[in-house]
């Protein structure tokens, strides 16, 4: 079941959705994700748990829904001059942050629902904060590469090892930047 997207910014469906998600990241704060329930989550957040099987349809796309939220980027990615040196700084958090223990459990958890929406909407939070980027450094009239390029060799790569090797280490990440920033000259 798809997640629902409020009707009413700022309405009851919009304070349901806060609560719920505010309930679901402190009981994951207190035990362990396996014994985190509907009921506990409803209880904790004050409503009726037929209220989150309604929105989020079980467990799993609640808690994909939430770690979506927290994935989405609360700021700009940091200036540091130039593009490739924007870029490296960008990628050099992005790496941490998601191989981070909390990282990876919102990567699980996003990509466990039964809907690829909120994985779509991932790559989006990720595409867009390499726009960023790409215009400031055309801006400064500086070489950029395609954003499509750079999610293909730059985070496809980062996702990839920290899905399914080791934490990709800051030289890797580095030696990536590098290389697409040399198909931009």
């Amino acid at each position: 079941m798809a997640v629902k997207e409020n009707l009413r910014p700022g309405g009851r469906s919009a304070r349901v959705q806060a609560s719920v998600h505010k309930a679901v990241r402190e009981l994951l704060a207190e035990m362990s994700r396996a014994e985190v329930t509907i009921p506990l989550i409803a209880g904790k957040a004050g409503v009726t748990p037929s209220t989150i099987y309604r929105r989020w349809g079980d467990l799993q796309a609640l808690l994909a829904d939430v770690a979506v939220e927290r994935l989405r980027p609360d700021m700009q990615p940091v200036d540091a001059g130039s593009g490739s040196a924007d870029l490296e700084a960008w990628a050099e958090q992005y790496a941490e942050e998601m191989s981070s223990g909390p990282g990876r459990e919102m990567i699980r958890d996003v990509l466990a629902a039964q809907a690829g929406a909120n994985a779509c909407k991932c790559c989006e939070y990720t595409r867009q904060q390499i726009v960023v980027i790409a215009e400031r450094a055309k801006a400064r009239h500086g070489p950029f590469p395609d954003v499509d390029l750079v999610m293909d060799q730059v985070v496809a790569p980062i996702m990839y090892r920290i899905l399914f090797g080791d934490v990709p280490d800051t030289a890797r990440v580095r030696d990536l930047v590098a290389r697409v920033m040399n198909t931009a000259d």
